[in-house]
Protein backbone atom coordinates (compact mmCIF):
# COMPACT_ATOMS: atom_id res chain seq x y z
CA UNK A 1 0.00 0.00 0.00
CA UNK A 2 1.25 3.58 -0.72
CA UNK A 3 2.78 5.03 1.91
CA UNK A 4 1.42 9.10 3.40
CA UNK A 5 3.32 11.67 2.06
CA UNK A 6 3.19 15.48 1.04
CA UNK A 7 4.46 14.67 -2.59
CA UNK A 8 5.46 11.76 -4.03
CA UNK A 9 8.11 10.72 -6.65
CA UNK A 10 6.59 10.12 -9.77
CA UNK A 11 7.68 8.56 -12.84
CA UNK A 12 5.89 8.23 -16.63
CA UNK A 13 7.19 4.76 -18.41
CA UNK A 14 6.72 5.43 -22.56
CA UNK A 15 7.06 9.24 -21.81
CA UNK A 16 7.46 9.73 -25.80
CA UNK A 17 4.88 8.11 -26.59
CA UNK A 18 1.05 9.55 -27.53
CA UNK A 19 -0.46 8.39 -23.82
CA UNK A 20 2.63 9.33 -22.02
CA UNK A 21 2.46 12.94 -23.22
CA UNK A 22 -0.41 13.01 -22.28
CA UNK A 23 -0.25 11.26 -18.91
CA UNK A 24 2.56 14.21 -18.48
CA UNK A 25 0.02 16.68 -19.35
CA UNK A 26 -2.52 15.96 -17.25
CA UNK A 27 -0.29 15.37 -14.36
CA UNK A 28 0.58 18.91 -14.88
CA UNK A 29 -3.41 20.02 -15.54
CA UNK A 30 -4.40 18.57 -12.12
CA UNK A 31 -1.56 20.01 -9.96
CA UNK A 32 -1.04 16.35 -8.63
CA UNK A 33 1.21 16.22 -5.70
CA UNK A 34 4.88 15.80 -6.85
CA UNK A 35 8.06 15.87 -5.31
CA UNK A 36 10.04 14.99 -8.60
CA UNK A 37 9.00 13.61 -11.75
CA UNK A 38 11.47 10.77 -13.84
CA UNK A 39 10.48 10.26 -18.00
CA UNK A 40 11.55 6.59 -19.40
CA UNK A 41 11.69 5.58 -22.56
CA UNK A 42 13.82 3.44 -25.66
CA UNK A 43 17.28 3.82 -26.15
CA UNK A 44 16.43 5.92 -28.98
CA UNK A 45 14.54 8.76 -26.93
CA UNK A 46 17.36 9.23 -24.09
CA UNK A 47 18.59 12.50 -23.56
CA UNK A 48 15.27 13.84 -25.13
CA UNK A 49 14.01 17.38 -23.27
CA UNK A 50 10.43 16.96 -22.07
CA UNK A 51 8.43 20.40 -20.43
CA UNK A 52 6.77 19.62 -17.16
CA UNK A 53 5.78 22.98 -15.00
CA UNK A 54 8.37 25.38 -16.57
CA UNK A 55 11.08 23.09 -15.99
CA UNK A 56 12.85 20.66 -18.89
CA UNK A 57 13.45 17.29 -17.86
CA UNK A 58 15.57 14.71 -20.07
CA UNK A 59 14.06 11.09 -20.63
CA UNK A 60 16.15 8.40 -19.08
CA UNK A 61 16.56 5.09 -20.55
CA UNK A 62 14.60 2.18 -18.78
CA UNK A 63 16.41 -0.84 -17.11
CA UNK A 64 15.10 -2.95 -14.42
CA UNK A 65 17.30 -0.82 -11.07
CA UNK A 66 15.75 2.47 -12.03
CA UNK A 67 12.76 2.23 -9.23
CA UNK A 68 14.55 2.36 -6.39
CA UNK A 69 12.94 5.68 -4.80
CA UNK A 70 9.56 6.25 -7.05
CA UNK A 71 7.01 6.38 -5.39
CA UNK A 72 4.20 6.05 -8.58
CA UNK A 73 5.00 4.73 -11.78
CA UNK A 74 2.68 4.98 -14.82
CA UNK A 75 3.20 2.81 -17.62
CA UNK A 76 2.51 3.19 -20.84
CA UNK A 77 5.05 1.78 -23.03
CA UNK A 78 3.42 -1.88 -24.14
CA UNK A 79 2.39 -5.01 -22.69
CA UNK A 80 5.87 -6.57 -23.14
CA UNK A 81 7.99 -3.88 -21.39
CA UNK A 82 5.25 -3.63 -18.67
CA UNK A 83 5.87 -7.25 -18.37
CA UNK A 84 9.76 -7.31 -18.58
CA UNK A 85 9.62 -4.53 -15.79
CA UNK A 86 6.46 -3.64 -13.63
CA UNK A 87 7.89 -6.62 -11.43
CA UNK A 88 11.02 -4.72 -10.34
CA UNK A 89 9.45 -1.61 -9.63
CA UNK A 90 6.75 -3.27 -7.71
CA UNK A 91 9.44 -4.98 -5.94
CA UNK A 92 11.38 -2.29 -5.02
CA UNK A 93 7.90 -0.23 -3.13
CA UNK A 94 7.18 1.30 -6.21
CA UNK A 95 3.20 1.15 -7.34
CA UNK A 96 2.97 0.23 -11.04
CA UNK A 97 0.00 1.70 -12.84
CA UNK A 98 -0.17 -0.43 -15.83
CA UNK A 99 -1.94 1.11 -19.20
CA UNK A 100 -1.06 -1.68 -21.64
CA UNK A 101 -2.96 -5.17 -21.61
CA UNK A 102 -0.12 -7.02 -19.74
CA UNK A 103 -1.73 -7.36 -16.35
CA UNK A 104 -5.61 -6.96 -17.07
CA UNK A 105 -6.92 -9.91 -16.76
CA UNK A 106 -4.65 -11.78 -13.91
CA UNK A 107 -6.90 -12.98 -10.96
CA UNK A 108 -4.36 -11.06 -8.81
CA UNK A 109 -4.15 -7.51 -10.62
CA UNK A 110 -6.80 -5.31 -9.89
CA UNK A 111 -8.22 -3.58 -12.70
CA UNK A 112 -9.68 -0.37 -11.85
CA UNK A 113 -12.03 2.77 -12.78
CA UNK A 114 -12.56 4.77 -10.34
CA UNK A 115 -16.17 5.86 -11.11
CA UNK A 116 -16.83 2.38 -10.78
CA UNK A 117 -14.75 0.45 -8.42
CA UNK A 118 -12.32 2.24 -6.72
CA UNK A 119 -12.13 -0.52 -3.82
CA UNK A 120 -10.41 -2.83 -6.11
CA UNK A 121 -7.31 -0.85 -5.48
CA UNK A 122 -6.86 -1.78 -1.70
CA UNK A 123 -6.19 -5.15 -2.92
CA UNK A 124 -2.85 -4.38 -5.26
CA UNK A 125 0.32 -5.98 -4.20
CA UNK A 126 2.17 -3.24 -5.98
CA UNK A 127 0.53 -3.37 -9.92
CA UNK A 128 -2.88 -2.03 -10.93
CA UNK A 129 -4.08 -2.47 -14.47
CA UNK A 130 -5.56 0.76 -16.01
CA UNK A 131 -8.23 -1.29 -18.09
CA UNK A 132 -8.98 -0.83 -22.09
CA UNK A 133 -9.99 2.20 -23.61
CA UNK A 134 -13.55 1.61 -24.98
CA UNK A 135 -14.29 -0.31 -21.82
CA UNK A 136 -13.61 2.65 -19.21
CA UNK A 137 -15.88 5.10 -21.33
CA UNK A 138 -18.61 2.15 -21.51
CA UNK A 139 -18.43 1.02 -17.96
CA UNK A 140 -18.39 4.44 -16.39
CA UNK A 141 -21.84 4.97 -18.12
CA UNK A 142 -23.51 1.62 -17.66
CA UNK A 143 -22.11 1.21 -13.73
CA UNK A 144 -24.81 3.66 -12.60
CA UNK A 145 -27.65 1.95 -14.78
CA UNK A 146 -26.60 -1.76 -13.28
CA UNK A 147 -26.73 -0.28 -9.69
CA UNK A 148 -30.34 0.52 -10.33
CA UNK A 149 -31.57 -1.87 -12.82
CA UNK A 150 -29.05 -4.87 -13.38
CA UNK A 151 -27.78 -5.21 -17.26
CA UNK A 152 -28.02 -8.94 -18.28
CA UNK A 153 -26.48 -7.98 -21.53
CA UNK A 154 -24.81 -5.77 -23.36
CA UNK A 155 -24.12 -5.31 -27.50
CA UNK A 156 -21.70 -2.76 -28.09
CA UNK A 157 -20.23 -1.46 -31.61
CA UNK A 158 -17.60 0.82 -31.26
CA UNK A 159 -15.68 3.51 -33.63
CA UNK A 160 -12.09 3.97 -32.63
CA UNK A 161 -10.07 6.84 -33.61
CA UNK A 162 -6.29 6.03 -34.64
CA UNK A 163 -4.78 7.43 -31.96
CA UNK A 164 -5.67 4.09 -30.16
CA UNK A 165 -3.01 2.88 -32.14
CA UNK A 166 -0.48 5.81 -31.41
CA UNK A 167 1.40 8.59 -32.76
CA UNK A 168 2.35 6.55 -36.07
CA UNK A 169 -1.27 5.87 -36.86
CA UNK A 170 -2.63 9.14 -36.77
CA UNK A 171 0.42 10.11 -38.97
CA UNK A 172 -0.76 7.87 -41.44
CA UNK A 173 -4.04 8.69 -41.89
CA UNK A 174 -2.88 12.59 -42.23
CA UNK A 175 -0.13 11.42 -44.82
CA UNK A 176 -3.52 9.13 -46.81
CA UNK A 177 -5.85 12.26 -46.82
CA UNK A 178 -3.14 14.18 -47.73
CA UNK A 179 -2.02 11.50 -50.67
CA UNK A 180 -6.01 10.97 -51.89
CA UNK A 181 -6.59 14.89 -52.12
CA UNK A 182 -3.51 15.58 -54.53
CA UNK A 183 -4.06 12.30 -56.49
CA UNK A 184 -1.14 10.78 -55.28
CA UNK A 185 -0.59 6.83 -53.97
CA UNK A 186 -1.42 5.94 -50.65
CA UNK A 187 0.84 4.11 -48.87
CA UNK A 188 -0.51 1.61 -45.63
CA UNK A 189 2.08 0.88 -42.82
CA UNK A 190 0.54 0.48 -39.73
CA UNK A 191 -2.95 -0.65 -40.95
CA UNK A 192 -3.50 -3.78 -43.49
CA UNK A 193 -6.15 -1.46 -45.53
CA UNK A 194 -6.43 2.30 -46.23
CA UNK A 195 -8.07 3.93 -43.09
CA UNK A 196 -8.04 7.82 -44.66
CA UNK A 197 -12.06 7.60 -45.97
CA UNK A 198 -12.63 4.18 -44.95
CA UNK A 199 -13.33 1.88 -41.65
CA UNK A 200 -11.80 -0.84 -40.71
CA UNK A 201 -13.68 -3.48 -38.86
CA UNK A 202 -10.84 -5.04 -37.19
CA UNK A 203 -8.43 -3.77 -34.20
CA UNK A 204 -5.87 -6.10 -32.89
CA UNK A 205 -5.94 -9.61 -34.30
CA UNK A 206 -8.81 -12.02 -34.82
CA UNK A 207 -8.95 -15.25 -32.39
CA UNK A 208 -10.52 -18.60 -33.30
CA UNK A 209 -13.98 -18.04 -32.40
CA UNK A 210 -14.03 -15.25 -34.99
CA UNK A 211 -13.87 -11.89 -33.19
CA UNK A 212 -10.59 -9.69 -32.25
CA UNK A 213 -8.63 -9.41 -29.31
CA UNK A 214 -9.79 -6.11 -28.92
CA UNK A 215 -13.50 -7.55 -28.75
CA UNK A 216 -13.24 -10.38 -26.15
CA UNK A 217 -11.04 -7.30 -23.74
CA UNK A 218 -14.69 -5.80 -23.75
CA UNK A 219 -16.03 -8.80 -22.48
CA UNK A 220 -13.86 -9.82 -20.10
CA UNK A 221 -12.68 -6.18 -18.57
CA UNK A 222 -16.42 -5.60 -18.11
CA UNK A 223 -17.35 -8.02 -16.35
CA UNK A 224 -14.26 -8.22 -14.37
CA UNK A 225 -14.55 -4.10 -14.10
CA UNK A 226 -18.61 -4.76 -12.97
CA UNK A 227 -17.67 -7.57 -10.87
CA UNK A 228 -20.30 -9.37 -12.69
CA UNK A 229 -19.20 -12.21 -14.36
CA UNK A 230 -23.34 -13.12 -15.38
CA UNK A 231 -23.56 -9.68 -17.83
CA UNK A 232 -23.39 -10.85 -21.40
CA UNK A 233 -21.38 -8.91 -23.64
CA UNK A 234 -20.78 -9.08 -27.49
CA UNK A 235 -19.02 -6.55 -29.17
CA UNK A 236 -18.13 -5.71 -32.83
CA UNK A 237 -14.96 -3.09 -32.98
CA UNK A 238 -14.32 -0.71 -35.86
CA UNK A 239 -11.19 1.62 -36.98
CA UNK A 240 -12.75 4.62 -38.50
CA UNK A 241 -10.76 7.46 -39.74
CA UNK A 242 -10.87 10.07 -37.10
CA UNK A 243 -7.58 11.33 -35.30
CA UNK A 244 -8.87 11.45 -31.44
CA UNK A 245 -11.75 10.32 -30.02
CA UNK A 246 -13.89 6.58 -29.37
CA UNK A 247 -17.57 6.68 -30.12
CA UNK A 248 -19.85 3.71 -29.44
CA UNK A 249 -23.47 2.61 -30.02
CA UNK A 250 -24.27 0.33 -27.34
CA UNK A 251 -27.30 -1.58 -26.81
CA UNK A 252 -28.42 -3.35 -23.14
CA UNK A 253 -30.75 -5.04 -21.93
CA UNK A 254 -31.76 -4.76 -18.06
CA UNK A 255 -33.56 -6.82 -15.52
CA UNK A 256 -36.35 -3.82 -14.13
CA UNK A 257 -37.67 -1.55 -16.96
CA UNK A 258 -36.19 2.07 -16.99
CA UNK A 259 -37.90 5.08 -19.25
CA UNK A 260 -35.25 6.92 -21.17
CA UNK A 261 -36.01 10.03 -18.91
CA UNK A 262 -35.00 7.85 -15.90
CA UNK A 263 -31.92 6.71 -17.46
CA UNK A 264 -31.07 10.19 -17.97
CA UNK A 265 -31.82 11.42 -14.85
CA UNK A 266 -29.70 8.18 -13.50
CA UNK A 267 -26.74 9.63 -15.49
CA UNK A 268 -26.49 13.41 -14.91
CA UNK A 269 -25.97 12.20 -11.21
CA UNK A 270 -23.14 10.05 -12.22
CA UNK A 271 -19.39 11.19 -11.52
CA UNK A 272 -17.68 11.20 -14.80
CA UNK A 273 -21.04 11.37 -17.06
CA UNK A 274 -22.01 14.18 -19.00
CA UNK A 275 -25.66 13.76 -20.53
CA UNK A 276 -25.46 15.76 -24.19
CA UNK A 277 -28.88 14.38 -25.60
CA UNK A 278 -31.43 16.67 -27.27
CA UNK A 279 -31.35 14.87 -31.01
CA UNK A 280 -34.32 17.27 -31.47
CA UNK A 281 -32.09 20.48 -31.89
CA UNK A 282 -28.88 17.89 -32.96
CA UNK A 283 -27.08 18.03 -30.18
CA UNK A 284 -25.41 14.69 -28.92
CA UNK A 285 -21.67 13.44 -28.49
CA UNK A 286 -19.45 13.84 -31.24
CA UNK A 287 -15.47 12.90 -30.73
CA UNK A 288 -14.71 16.44 -32.35
CA UNK A 289 -16.14 18.34 -29.42
CA UNK A 290 -14.86 15.30 -26.99
CA UNK A 291 -11.67 15.42 -27.86
CA UNK A 292 -9.59 17.00 -25.02
CA UNK A 293 -11.90 16.89 -22.33
CA UNK A 294 -12.35 14.40 -19.64
CA UNK A 295 -16.10 13.51 -19.61
CA UNK A 296 -17.53 10.47 -21.04
CA UNK A 297 -20.60 11.65 -22.85
CA UNK A 298 -24.17 10.15 -23.39
CA UNK A 299 -26.67 10.76 -25.70
CA UNK A 300 -28.95 9.22 -28.31
CA UNK A 301 -31.05 7.75 -25.27
CA UNK A 302 -33.96 5.46 -25.99
CA UNK A 303 -35.78 2.79 -24.93
CA UNK A 304 -35.19 -0.66 -27.49
CA UNK A 305 -38.84 -1.34 -28.49
CA UNK A 306 -38.09 -4.68 -29.55
CA UNK A 307 -37.82 -6.33 -26.16
CA UNK A 308 -39.36 -5.61 -22.85
CA UNK A 309 -36.51 -3.87 -21.07
CA UNK A 310 -33.81 -2.46 -23.02
CA UNK A 311 -32.56 0.68 -24.05
CA UNK A 312 -29.85 2.22 -26.88
CA UNK A 313 -27.15 4.81 -26.34
CA UNK A 314 -24.16 6.93 -27.95
CA UNK A 315 -21.31 6.82 -25.74
CA UNK A 316 -18.10 9.38 -26.89
CA UNK A 317 -14.99 10.21 -25.05
CA UNK A 318 -11.47 11.15 -25.66
CA UNK A 319 -9.90 8.14 -25.75
CA UNK A 320 -5.61 9.19 -24.59
CA UNK A 321 -7.51 10.97 -21.76
CA UNK A 322 -10.33 9.33 -20.10
CA UNK A 323 -9.34 6.21 -22.13
CA UNK A 324 -5.99 5.65 -20.78
CA UNK A 325 -3.97 8.60 -19.33
CA UNK A 326 -6.68 10.75 -17.08
CA UNK A 327 -7.97 6.80 -15.92
CA UNK A 328 -4.14 6.61 -14.67
CA UNK A 329 -3.88 9.56 -13.24
CA UNK A 330 -7.42 9.43 -11.23
CA UNK A 331 -6.31 5.75 -10.17
CA UNK A 332 -3.07 7.42 -8.78
CA UNK A 333 -5.38 10.54 -6.64
CA UNK A 334 -7.15 7.30 -5.47
CA UNK A 335 -4.23 5.52 -4.20
CA UNK A 336 -3.12 8.65 -2.61
CA UNK A 337 -6.73 8.98 -1.08
CA UNK A 338 -6.44 5.61 0.17
CA UNK A 339 -3.00 5.81 1.35
CA UNK A 340 -1.79 5.18 5.29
Amino acid sequence: MLKKKDKYVTAVVGATGAVGGEMISILQERNFPIDKLRLFASERSEGKKLEFRDDEIKVEVLREDVFKGIDIALFSAGAQRSKDFAPFAAKDGCVVIDNSSAWRMDPAIPLVVPEVNPGDLKKHTGIIANPNCSTIQMVVALKPIHDRAKIKRIVVSTYQAVSGTGAKAMDELLEQTKSLLSFQEVKCNVYPHQIAFNCLPQIDVFLDNGYTKEEMKMLNETRKIMGDNSIQVTATTVRVPVFRGHSECVNIEIEKKLTANEVRAILSEAPGVIVFDAPEKGIYPLPLDCAGKDAVYVGRIREDESIPSGLNMWIVSDNLRKGAALNAVQIAEKLIEFAQ
